[in-house]
């Protein structure tokens, strides 16, 4: 699935660079912008191993900083259920199962390579980081008396990496893809 993506991403890149409809006049304005994002979590993502594929899903918002740059505070959510073998002399060996609630909070900072690349103005390159913390919530049904933190614990700090691409469809409305150390979203993005 990454495969699959950087592909995109790159092609994504190479048809911004060749596509010139309409000339883009620098420095372009690129925060005033609410991205709302899907994506695809589990097997790594914000903190650790969870052993299935779930949906994340994403809000931020962008802020102009200076030429090229934006800062966006954002929220990210998502929630599993799961089960572990559990069982000691006073209570019989089963599953047990628990859900867990997980909320990123925090700010990405995005840097444009558009006036690099000239691209042309239906594209958007960027490369960012993130940074933040996560709201953990899990509980175990009636009746388990275990370790109720043996799957979890993991540092709420967390520091990712993205690159991606958006496509304006017109002035207003754009599709973007993010490619991320954490979790990678493809989303709608209004201007």
């Amino acid at each position: 699935m990454k495969t699959l993506a950087s592909t995109l991403l790159i092609v994504f890149m190479l048809l911004g660079t060749t596509i010139s409809a309409q000339e883009k006049s620098y420095p372009e304005k690129f925060g005033r912008t609410l991205n709302l994002g899907l994506g695809i979590g589990g097997y790594s993502g914000y903190y650790g191993y969870v052993g299935h594929t779930m949906p994340v899903f994403h809000i931020d918002y962008e802020l102009n900083v200076a030429n090229n740059f934006t800062l966006a505070p954002f929220v990210s959510f998502y929630t599993y259920k799961n089960d572990y073998w559990w069982g000691d002399k006073n209570h019989p060996e089963r599953y047990y199962y628990y859900r867990e609630t997980v909320v990123p909070i925090g700010i990405k900072g995005t840097y444009y390579f558009d006036q690099l690349f000239n691209a042309s103005s239906k594209w958007d390159f960027y490369a960012a980081g993130s940074a933040g913390f996560a709201i953990v919530n899990h509980s175990w049904e009636a009746g388990y008396d275990g370790d109720i933190h043996y799957y979890h614990d993991a540092n709420p700090l967390f520091l990712d990496l993205h690159v991606g691409s958006e496509y304006h469809i017109n002035n207003k409305i754009g599709v973007f893809l993010d490619l991320s150390t954490g979790v990678s979203t493809i989303g709608l993005a209004i201007h």
